[in-house]
């Protein structure tokens, strides 16, 4: 289980969190985009081996929204969560 240090309430499990996805690129205008790219980005979710910036919701405390750097490969939080 994972161990989220939220800046506004300390320390807490995982279970009062929700995962909110990986930090993206900016949604591209479709007015601008071809085709091909506005399906690949609607559709192609990136699966990284490594570092990700990720989004968490303390749901179960103070009610914002972190972003953190967690290794898919080992699930460690590499970089202290900081507010939206």
């Amino acid at each position: 289980m994972l161990l989220i240090d939220c800046p506004f309430c300390g320390a807490r499990t995982e279970s009062e969190f929700t995962y909110g996805g990986p930090v993206a690129a900016p949604r591209p205008d479709p007015a601008t985009t071809s085709d091909a790219d506005w399906v690949e980005y609607l559709t192609v979710t990136p699966n990284p081996l490594g570092p990700v910036q990720e989004y968490w919701w303390h749901v179960a405390g103070c009610g914002q929204w972190l972003t953190l750097w967690r290794d898919t490969r080992t699930h460690d939080i590499t970089e202290a969560p900081h507010a939206c």
